[in-house]
């Protein structure tokens, strides 16, 4: 009898209120990740990515296969340029695999954050100045829907100076 492929999990939602549950929450998405993570944020600021934690975690995607992607969108590259050593070490060491847009005028009212981990994880942040979120585990239709909008935004956006000391 061939080997079947287990059911696909159920999708599980959480709603999240406060920023200790958002930053644990971003921590959980990035340990889903098995091929792909797509991050939309303002700046990063007051999310953690300077934490050797999540540099740790990030670091372990990047090496887990040679060919995942982190792919980053900011409004605002200026915090992880000048306040993001760890982050700016890790785009350095790993500029294969890692790109960083920063979005254009039309894109700038954007204001809801989210990672989406493999088009089936996924964390929406409802505005970038306020902690609520929703988590979201084995929802493909809901992560398919995001991965539309962020690729709809790195369109319109453009790719911000590779990571040497001159550029990013």
């Amino acid at each position: 009898m061939p080997d079947t492929p287990p059911p696909p999990l159920a999708p599980e939602h959480r709603r999240l209120e406060g920023p200790q549950d958002y930053e644990q929450a971003v921590d959980l998405v990035i340990r889903q990740a098995r091929r792909n993570l797509r991050i939309f944020s303002y700046s990063l600021r007051g999310e953690g990515y300077n934490s050797l934690a999540r540099i740790e975690a990030l670091q372990n995607f990047l090496l887990m296969n040679r060919a995942n992607r982190l792919t980053i969108v900011l409004h605002d590259t200026d915090y992880l340029t000048r306040e993001c050593p760890r982050m700016m070490n890790l785009l350095q060491q790993f500029s294969h695999a890692i790109s960083v847009y920063q979005t254009s005028d039309e894109a700038r009212s954007i204001s809801d954050p989210f990672i989406i981990a493999d088009n089936d994880h996924y964390l929406h942040r409802f505005h970038y100045d306020h902690p609520r979120a929703a988590l979201a585990l084995n929802d493909k239709e809901g992560a398919l829907e995001l991965a539309r909008r962020f690729n709809v935004i790195v369109e319109t956006s453009e790719l911000a100076a590779p990571p040497t000391t001159l550029g990013l």
